[in-house]
């Protein structure tokens, strides 16, 4: 399945967060969404940009934004992760990678010098419903450097205003 572009419609889903709660994107009609893909919980570079968000949170939520992580890792090491940096946001457990396949995010990658698949870190902006409900997909950062990026986030959402 090909990734989303810029203005498609982006579908509905059901995962579960860190506490076990069904999630649906469709819980956030209202909001612009922010849906960072990360590769695994509590490693060193999810760390720096899950914290990042977690230290621009307050940001987020007086402009009104949604904000969820999402990974491969379980609701147990979610919820562990979570707890240990207090991030204030849902992170989706994804384990059977459904919405990461379906956001076609499992590609090549360095890991030291072995070439190995894994998860792509990337961010999408989802826009609030529009007059037919649907949810689309308003901007993607492909080349995500962890350290900084709630802030690139936060810049581009604030000149979409």
């Amino acid at each position: 399945m090909p990734a989303p572009q810029i203005n498609d419609i982006i579908e509905d889903f059901t995962l579960q967060n860190q506490d076990g709660k069904t999630v649906h994107l469709s819980d956030y009609k209202s909001t612009p969404v922010v849906l960072f893909f990360y590769p695994r919980a509590d490693t060193p570079g999810c760390t720096i940009e899950s914290c990042g968000f977690r230290d621009a949170f307050e940001q987020f939520q007086k402009s009104g934004i949604t904000v969820l992580g999402i990974s491969r890792d379980t609701v147990k090491d979610q919820k562990k992760f979570q707890d240990k940096y207090s991030l204030p946001y849902d992170l989706i457990a994804d384990p059977d990678m459904e919405l990461i396949n379906r956001f076609d995010l499992v590609k090549p990658k360095n890991m030291y010098g072995k070439l190995v698949k894994g998860v792509k870190r990337t961010t999408y902006l989802i826009a609030p419903a529009d007059a037919q409900g649907h949810q689309r997909l308003i901007h993607t950062f492909e080349e995500v450097t962890p350290a900084g990026h709630a802030e690139e986030v936060l810049a581009l959402l604030s000149k979409k205003k």
